[in-house]
């Protein structure tokens, strides 16, 4: 396992040996011992399963309280994922990182707590998603910011992407700074 900074403080790309022949592959998504090992966490409470359809995006999201780390690697399809530092003391408080993730590559984004997360779908078939947590969802005290602000400047490779109607309402930046989040753990 080879784990590699992404020059935000704490925003991680774990790349997993992947093990292939022409019946398939095999990988290893999570070994306690080794993350321990690599200072990375190995303490999960909660698996989420996500499927997106192409041309989706959904984020940016967050959870304050109990605020969320998360361990996000693709089983099926591709996506453009993105994390946004917003802790307020952050030095790279406003910037972001993106990868893109797929079913075959063995790579994983670890987001710490502090961050938002979004994502969009590549190609032509559904994505799944799978993440672990750090914290239980807590919907009192989840939060987001649009996708789309120009502040951000975030390189979406979309143009017209599906959303819902929540992440569509989400709040700009400019009016995140007006009331940063409190991440408490």
């Amino acid at each position: 396992m080879k784990v590699t900074s992404l020059g935000l403080p704490g925003l991680l790309l774990v790349e997993t040996r992947v093990f292939g022949d022409k019946r398939g592959f095999f990988m290893e998504r999570f070994n306690q011992e080794e993350f321990s090992r690599l200072g990375l966490p190995d303490t999960f409470v909660q698996d989420n399963h996500s499927r997106s359809a192409p041309g989706i995006v959904r984020g940016l999201h967050f959870q304050t309280d109990p605020a969320q780390g998360k361990l996000v690697g693709v089983v099926r399809g591709a996506i453009w994922d993105v994390a946004v530092d917003l802790r307020e003391d952050s030095p790279t408080f406003g910037q972001h990182a993106t990868m893109e993730l797929t079913g075959e590559s063995g790579r994983f984004f670890w987001i710490p707590a502090g961050f938002a997360h979004g994502f969009c779908v590549l190609g032509d078939e559904p994505a799944d998603l799978l993440y672990k947590t750090t914290a239980l969802y807590n919907p009192k005290t989840e939060g987001g910011i649009h996708w789309a602000d120009p502040e951000l400047g975030i390189p979406w490779p979309l143009r017209s992407p599906v959303l819902s109607a929540r992440d569509e309402g989400l709040q700009s930046f400019a009016e995140y700074r007006k009331r940063p989040a409190v991440w408490k753990t």
